[in-house]
């Protein structure tokens, strides 16, 4: 079969990629197809697969643009405050792009900046001396805590702290006597002023980050007395 010539002029892969991101961005990706980003760019569906072949493809390019803006951890400073920033930085791309909480890993053709990170990661964990395991461990926990915390963030049913009284008040005049520590946690530090779910997120990512660094010394301490 004949490869089809790109396109001249303003058309682009990466025109392409932004502005299916921004439909994803306002609407979700149900809604996303070939024929949505085509009306976006004001051209025809057909001149996209000259860029890039299907909406899979878009759906990959799209994960590694938000890969591009999560900080890549360097490997041989504090490990901690590395994948920390990494963490935080995921935390504010994916608020940007709520539709890439299910998708971040799940890409079969994964795109260079995805890879980088994923890259990055290891080797920030191998430099602080993790194992393979206790590294495959710390990964997978790590990002167990992003995109878990993430997918109950997205869809708590408040943003703004009237929303969070409007409802709490709701719940409280329905709520059953019996359920006396839900009231308490509700009245003494839901509704006290200033409370953000969202702060949950740093205290969270500390615990997990601290449990790790304990495995680590206990690892490095179990293989110093090996060696002896």
């Amino acid at each position: 079969m004949a490869t089809r010539e790109k396109t001249t002029g303003p058309l682009s892969r990466e025109a392409i990629v932004a502005a299916a991101m921004a439909l994803a961005d306002a609407d979700g990706v149900a809604k996303l197809s070939m024929r949505a980003v085509a009306r976006t760019l004001g051209v025809e569906a057909m001149s996209l697969y000259h860029h890039i072949p299907n909406k899979e493809a878009i759906l990959d390019a799209m994960v590694d643009e938000v890969f591009a803006e999560i900080h890549t951890p360097v490997a041989g400073g504090d490990w901690r405050a590395e994948l920390r920033h990494r963490c935080v930085s995921a935390r504010a791309a994916l608020k940007r792009h709520p539709w890439a909480v299910g998708l971040m890993d799940s890409r079969r053709n994964a795109g260079y900046e995805t890879l980088k990170d994923h890259d990055a990661v290891l080797g920030c964990l191998f430099e602080a001396g993790f194992s393979l395991t206790l590294a495959g461990h710390a990964f997978a926990t790590i990002d167990a805590y992003l995109y878990g915390f993430m997918v109950q963030d997205l869809e708590m049913p408040f943003e703004e702290e009237s929303e969070l009284e409007e409802i709490a008040t709701a719940m409280l005049a329905g709520l059953p006597e019996e359920f006396t520590h839900l009231r308490r946690f509700t009245l003494e530090h839901a509704l006290q002023p200033g409370y953000d779910f969202g702060n949950e997120f740093g205290y969270g990512l500390d615990l997990v980050l601290d449990s790790l660094a304990d495995r680590l010394d206990e690892e490095l301490e179990a293989t110093a007395s090996e060696q002896e």
